[in-house]
């Protein structure tokens, strides 16, 4: 896919803010200014991590960094399995904690994994006697096999301003999941990640919904090294053609209701790169004791 950013219609000519504008409008532009330039110089640059930045991405999370949205902010990321998106999800959540901790910035990220919210199946798994077999009989790779509702629910308790505690399933082969174990309390950021992410049932949770693409060779081959720590066995074959077919059912078409599309190849280091400039941009804003309007 080419990288693209879509014409967002704005335009930043010197000059031309009326004196009927007020500072809140000012400011936010100039806020657009500096982000299009950071997002510009990364869809520019070689091997970037964006293959598409949609035109309404840089104007809102404008409104964000300028706090003139003053609310959690919630981004989703999908993609199908072994596409990377858990790993980068953890990259952009490592990032935004060093730069919290480096600025007293308390509860900065909440993450709500996706799959923890797959419903418990142990008892089918001891029935079918190990997890590879069940895997021949169950199907995980469609959204029914999820409890999204009490997903989304839990995005809008925090983004209410509400602590809850959420699920924890068990990854390792036992499909055990336990309810009201993790504490998530309201923070700067929520990120979510998972296959179904921005399927219909949780999709407009999120203001942010970001898609991960990889190539169906890298993809192949992740998904088998995962599967042989997921003790498949050998319904491996079985279990990834599943996979892939249920993906173009359910997956692969939510990358249309994606504002970012970000490419699952691309070096670990770029994503952290891009995010630091984003968060050297609110270092800038709000961590400073003069602001640059250049």
């Amino acid at each position: 896919m080419q990288n693209t950013i879509l014409n967002s219609g704005i335009k930043y000519e010197k000059n031309t803010f009326h004196k009927t504008k007020s500072s809140d409008e000012i400011f936010l532009q100039m806020v657009e200014r500096k982000l299009k330039k950071i997002f510009m110089d990364e869809l520019n640059s070689s091997n970037s991590i964006f293959l598409k930045v949609s035109d309404n991405v840089i104007h809102n999370l404008a409104l964000f960094i300028s706090g003139q949205k003053q609310r959690t902010c919630a981004l989703g990321i999908a993609g199908e399995t072994a596409s990377g998106k858990s790993t980068i999800t953890m990259d952009i959540i490592d990032t935004i904690e060093e730069f919290a901790l480096e600025y007293g910035i308390e509860k900065p990220i909440t993450r709500i994994n996706t799959d923890d919210y797959y419903y418990d199946r142990s008892e089918m798994v001891k029935k079918a006697g190990s997890f590879s077999e069940f895997a021949k009989h169950y199907d995980l790779d469609v959204p029914e096999a999820l409890e999204l509702s009490l997903m989304k629910e839990h995005i809008h308790q925090i983004l209410e301003g509400k602590t809850v505690y959420l699920p924890k399933y068990d990854m390792s082969g036992t499909a055990i999941r336990i309810d009201n174990v993790q504490k998530a309390e309201p923070s700067k950021v929520i990120i979510s990640e998972g296959l179904f992410t921005l399927t219909d049932d949780v999709v407009d949770a999120f203001d942010f919904k970001i898609y991960v693409d990889v190539s169906r060779n890298a993809q192949k081959e992740r998904f088998y090294i995962r599967a042989a720590e997921r003790d498949l066995g050998d319904s491996v074959d079985e279990v990834y053609e599943n996979a892939s077919n249920k993906a173009k059912i359910y997956i692969h078409p939510t990358a249309m209701k994606a504002d970012i599309i970000l490419s699952g190849e691309a070096d670990r280091k770029a994503y952290k790169v891009f995010v630091r400039k984003i968060l050297s941009l609110v270092k800038e804003l709000h961590f400073s004791n003069v602001l640059l309007y250049s």
